[in-house]
């Protein structure tokens, strides 16, 4: 197992003075959206393929990985049980994420559809399992894998939603409707456990240039959910986190004053660097991570040590942001780059 430089005892309860914005944390919390297999393999030295996430030992495993680094929250997300249809196996043109796996493409697919009791459409034994491994001053950061635009993208098809649009609006508004009533009965089951200090959701809603739906769009379909999501999350005294990757400069005042996000994760520099985000909305939401992905892997310490301090100078000046990266922990990313990150922000103070 690669070493961190330092291990925090964790406190959830600084991470929450950055979500809430009611005072600045004692120290810098850190944030990450996921990590992937490779590079939690390679940090624990346990092959992740072969754990068994019905096991509590995987998931003492799993947040060891986090609270290790010097994490306050651990984040986790279950997806619904919503089984799709693998129709292609083309590897040009059709990508997983746009139509490899459409299921519903009329009213009669809909209606066929196996779709699962919003009650117990999640399988909250994860959660539960997570929570039993946490010590004093840990909390899980939770929520439903995969968000609205996600799964009716990946029922419907990229393209089979943007045409039904258009085409058969009664067929969107079933599926949206369905996503609906089983992300937010699932949010509410998590929001009430004791071991969740705060609620997330993952959506991805655009890409370099734009939203991949209309602005209108996400309006009438998707951000009535966050907004109940936001609400319940509150309602159980819980901030509210959305990660979204791509540009939303068209829609961020939807989702900070109609939708009520407490936080955003997913930042990338060609669109909108963390820092210009924090300048922006800083004041009215809570940036979290940031740090580009790219300059992490290839960068030496020196530069990486002087790139979280800068970024900090900027996003941590109120005391109100986590540190973390722009998207993820992936693959690619040298473990040891990642901790020299951590070892340099675990130096900062308000």
């Amino acid at each position: 197992m690669t070493t961190s430089a330092q291990t925090r005892t964790p406190d959830f309860e600084q991470f929450l003075h950055v979500l809430r914005r009611d005072k600045p944390p004692t120290h810098l919390p850190f944030y990450e959206h996921i990590a992937s297999g490779g590079f939690t393999s390679e940090r624990t030295g346990i092959d992740w393929t072969r754990l068994d996430w019905q096991q509590q030992d995987a998931w003492r495993v799993y947040t060891d990985f986090w609270l290790d680094m010097g994490f306050d929250g651990v984040p986790i997300e279950i997806p619904p049980e919503l089984p799709v249809e693998i129709h292609e196996e083309r590897t040009s043109q059709v990508s997983q994420g746009s139509e490899a796996f459409v299921s519903i493409r009329t009213m009669e697919d809909f209606e066929r559809y196996p779709w699962p009791d919003p009650d117990t459409a999640v399988d909250l034994g994860h959660y539960e399992r997570a929570a039993a491994c946490l010590p004093d001053g840990a909390k899980l950061v939770a929520g439903v894998c995969a968000g609205p635009y996600e799964w009716a993208s990946r029922l419907l098809g990229v393209e089979g939603l943007s045409t039904a649009l258009y085409l058969q609006p009664e067929l969107v508004r079933a599926v949206f409707d369905k996503i609906d009533a089983i992300h937010t009965t699932a949010l509410r089951q998590i929001a009430a456990m004791e071991a969740v200090g705060a609620c997330r959701q993952g959506d991805d809603l655009g890409f370099k240039t734009s939203t991949f739906l209309s602005p209108d769009h996400l309006r009438q379909y998707v951000f009535p959910i966050y907004k109940k999501m936001t609400t319940i999350a509150h309602q159980a005294g819980k901030p509210f986190i959305l990660h979204s990757c791509g540009n939303l400069a068209e829609v961020y005042e939807d989702l900070i004053e109609d939708c009520g996000i407490d936080a955003k994760h997913s930042f990338e520099d060609v669109i909108m660097p963390v820092t210009a985000f924090k300048e922006q909305y800083g004041h009215r939401v809570t940036p979290l991570g940031g740090l580009d992905v790219d300059f992490i892997c290839r960068a030496d310490e020196a530069s990486l040590r002087r790139y979280v301090r800068e970024t900090a100078e900027i996003c941590f000046a109120d005391g109100f942001w986590a540190l973390g990266t722009g998207n993820s922990l992936t693959d690619y990313m040298p473990v040891a780059n990642y901790l020299i990150v951590l070892d340099e922000a675990s130096k900062i103070t308000p």
